[in-house]
């Protein structure tokens, strides 16, 4: 049984899976240097993609296309795209199910468009449906055939609590969380410190792709601030007092407290408001999870995974880890919408009988062949002479291999690497990727030393919560911790088979430090690099390593760049991921 997964708007992306094994999802901001959260402009690039995996559109058994909030000139959902040379309105099922409807996983039927070709139209789930069973499927509570709950929270519903069984294969609403929607943390952001941008002039393209880039800084920026939960009530109180709850709110909110900040946030920093929001909105989160699991599952430590854009906060996932609430928590690496394709195609597997997804995070799209950038000298280099170059030269590399990640975050194919050991490495790192210097650089760790190095130091594959410092290891590996002592962990098991895998093993003997920095590889605000010309014409680092080869810029040896090396301080620039 083959069953495609296709994402039309936003973080467009193909997933293809066969007999509930992955075999690729192509996000269309990895492939040719897409900007991010790319969309799927063309219905013909399904069948390209298909043809580039080595499939046909006839070998599908099984099309099945994502749920939006958007609606065509008949006020259908439907998602505005072209086939080819025309404009057309892809139908789609509704963002969220409704009350009165078959449930979350109620499957909608189209024949508006033949995917195939063999005139069978295809099928649709809604958004939150995909985020659910996603991250259900790929968990291992899936593989084991038990029951989890799942905490479902993207950019346009408040957080919604389900259950999934196990035994009858189906998925029930326990209840709403929060009068919060997922969008809130980045609107109410968006009117403090960097994020009060100017958007006159912008596209609505533009505009989202904006508001889409900031929670993922705002929560970096929060670091320069400290959490006051003496303000806390007052959050309370501007809540209670919306009507009803709106995506607006959190931007009203966000306008009301910057309008009136000496009176209702006295002394407070930008970053002192937006960090005690980001508190406020986990803790109450939280407290409002307990009460309702107390409550409904007396007695029981469930399983819980988590689902939607809001679980790549890992101030949130580590609080709701950290409670002891949950027997064990499960975090996909593309849980947001870059896995809303994986997660669309798995609704069907689910339905027609199949619990568990077999799947790898190193599933996107292939590296692409190419000549040797111009200019550029190349030699073989295996991972431990990379090693043993890091350690000697103190130099970033960029490092491209294999397929790339799922998700949106670089996991060591699509990566930068730099040794952790230098102080002033993260500022390098932040000015090579022009991005702000508050901006935390990752740490990757095998994940055999994990806990001597952070703590907790649990496998953390997917850098998806949050580590601290083990005494002593902060000054050892300076550059990979955060303003606020914490650090985003990507652990690595020491069996791995990959490149990265073995490039760490061999550091750490070289070495004796079993961390390195990682940050991903990727031109300004776009998708990871494709191929090593695209990294060589980025210039930005002296060396580019690709599965065994070595790639020199003689002319490159300031990999500082915009970076003050006397004061620490960088140029202003724009900021990429």
């Amino acid at each position: 049984m083959i069953i495609c997964g296709i994402k039309a708007s936003h973080d467009g992306a193909i997933a293809v899976i066969e007999d509930g094994r992955l075999r690729f999802s192509v996000e269309m901001e990895k492939l040719d240097n897409g900007d991010r959260y790319s969309s799927l402009d063309d219905l013909r690039r399904v069948t390209d993609i298909l043809l580039h995996e080595g499939l046909s559109p006839g070998d599908v058994d099984q099309f099945v296309v994502d749920g939006w909030y958007t609606t065509g000139p008949s006020g259908a959902r439907a998602i505005a795209i072209r086939d080819g040379d025309r404009a057309v309105e892809l139908a789609v099922a509704p963002y969220v199910e409704s009350p009165g409807d078959e449930g979350p996983l109620q499957r909608h039927t189209f024949g508006h468009h033949d995917f195939s070709g063999a005139g069978r139209g295809y099928a649709g789930f809604t958004h939150v449906a995909n985020h659910l069973l996603g991250a259900y499927c790929a968990s291992p509570f899936a593989a084991r055939g038990e029951d989890a709950l799942a905490l479902v929270w993207d950019g346009g519903i408040v957080p919604r609590l389900y259950q999934v069984r196990a035994a009858t294969r189906d998925a029930t609403l326990v209840t709403a969380l929060l009068p919060v929607t997922g969008n809130s943390f980045a609107d109410f952001s968006a009117h403090f410190g960097p994020f009060c941008a100017d958007l006159t002039g912008l596209t609505p393209d533009q505009v989202i792709r904006h508001h889409l880039s900031i929670a993922g800084k705002a929560m970096a920026y929060a670091a320069l601030g400290k959490a006051e939960p003496d303000a806390f009530p007052v959050f309370d109180r501007l809540i209670a007092g919306f009507p009803g709850v709106d995506e607006d709110n959190a931007r009203v909110l966000g306008a009301k407290v910057a309008s009136n900040r000496d009176e209702l946030m006295p002394g407070m920093s930008d970053a002192d408001i937006i960090s005690t929001f980001q508190d406020y909105i986990g803790h109450r989160l939280l407290e409002r999870l307990t009460a309702v699991v107390q409550r409904t599952f007396p007695g029981q430590r469930a399983n819980l995974v988590l689902g939607g854009g809001c679980a790549l906060n890992i101030k949130w996932n580590t609080l709701i880890r950290s409670s002891g609430l949950f027997r064990e928590v499960f975090v996909p690496p593309f849980p947001n919408d870059a896995g809303a394709a994986i997660g669309t195609a798995a609704c069907e597997m689910f339905r027609r009988g199949r619990l568990s997804l077999e799947w790898d995070a190193y599933s996107g799209p292939s590296l692409v062949p190419g000549p040797v950038p111009e200019g550029w000298q190349s030699r073989p280099c295996d991972e431990r002479q990379l090693a043993m170059l890091l350690h000697t030269e103190n130099e970033p590399v960029v490092v491209l291999s294999g397929r790339a990640e799922l998700g949106p975050r670089a996991l060591g194919n699509r990566s930068i690497l730099a040794p952790a050991t230098d102080p002033r490495m993260k500022a390098r790192l932040n000015a090579v990727k022009h991005r702000a210097d508050y901006r935390p650089v990752a740490p990757i760790c095998l994940e055999s030393r994990a806990p001597e190095v952070f703590a907790p130091g649990t496998p953390d594959p997917y850098m998806l919560f949050e580590h601290r410092m083990r005494p002593g290891w902060a000054e050892r590996v300076p550059a990979v911790v955060h303003l606020d002592g914490t650090a985003r962990l990507q652990t690595i098991d020491d069996r791995a088979d990959f490149a990265t895998a073995r490039i760490l093993t061999a550091y750490t003997e070289i070495s004796g430090v079993p961390v390195l920095c990682n940050t991903s590889a990727n031109h300004e605000g776009r998708g990871f690099f494709p191929d090593v010309a695209s990294a060589a014409r980025w210039g930005r680092t002296r060396y580019v390593w690709s599965d065994g080869v070595l790639y020199t810029n003689p002319d490159r040896r300031d990999t500082a760049m915009d970076f003050d090396t006397g004061t620490g301080s960088r140029r202003a620039a724009p900021e990429s991921r």
